[in-house]
């Protein structure tokens, strides 16, 4: 019988696979190394391929759609329904074979190399945008417990630090007179805003 639908479970390892035929009868269920995947796939005929949308999913979505798999992509949450019994990597691949089959399932679409290098881009400056605020609320909760407010907004702290320190007449000790260093530390966009925080 030849195998026309495959759920893959993915993993950073070692993948769960479970294929059937036509009718729905189980005819593979087998683990994979990583290395094994293109190996195992290249063997096989075209078929339906399932996985759920997760770490590493586009990429093995792209590497078998060029093997001339159809390859379609679930969110987990939509599979979650189809798992019979205890989760289990064999389980959740026999669940992700049969969710994949269902006609009023919804897909993620296939995203190519360029876009979720795009998206990567976002993240990391999601990340270096929430670094950039936690340092400067820092700085300024350091600076009010000497009886120091500054207003809210990122951009009043490089604005107030350098006055704030040279004023001999505050109650700050010398020590935190470091945090001038700090906030010099930080890169400044066309604007003069924080932008990106380097670590120290």
């Amino acid at each position: 019988m030849k195998i026309t639908t495959i759920g893959i479970d993915l993993a950073k390892n070692v993948f769960q696979v479970h294929g059937v035929d036509e009718r729905g009868n189980p005819l593979i269920q087998k683990k994979l190394k990583r290395n094994q995947v293109l190996k195992f796939f290249v063997q096989q005929k075209p078929c339906l391929i399932g996985m759920e949308a997760c770490a590493g999913a586009h990429h093995w979505a792209r590497q078998l759609r060029d093997q001339g798999h159809t390859v379609k992509l679930m969110a987990p949450q939509f599979v979650k329904p189809y798992v019979k019994a205890n989760k289990t990597d064999a389980a959740d691949a026999e669940a992700i074979c049969e969710a994949v089959t269902r006609p009023s399932m919804r897909f993620v679409p296939i995203k190519s190399g360029d876009q979720q290098a795009v998206l990567a881009l976002h993240r990391a400056r999601q990340g270096f945008v929430k670094a950039r605020t936690a340092q400067a609320n820092q700085i300024r909760g350091l600076l009010t417990e000497y009886g120091i407010v500054l207003p809210q907004g990122i951009g009043h702290v490089a604005k107030r630090i350098p006055e704030i320190v040279e004023d001999a007449g505050n109650d700050l000790p010398e020590v935190l007179h470091q945090v001038k260093e700090l906030v010099s530390a930080l890169y400044f966009d066309t604007n003069g805003m924080l932008f990106f925080l380097l670590p120290y």
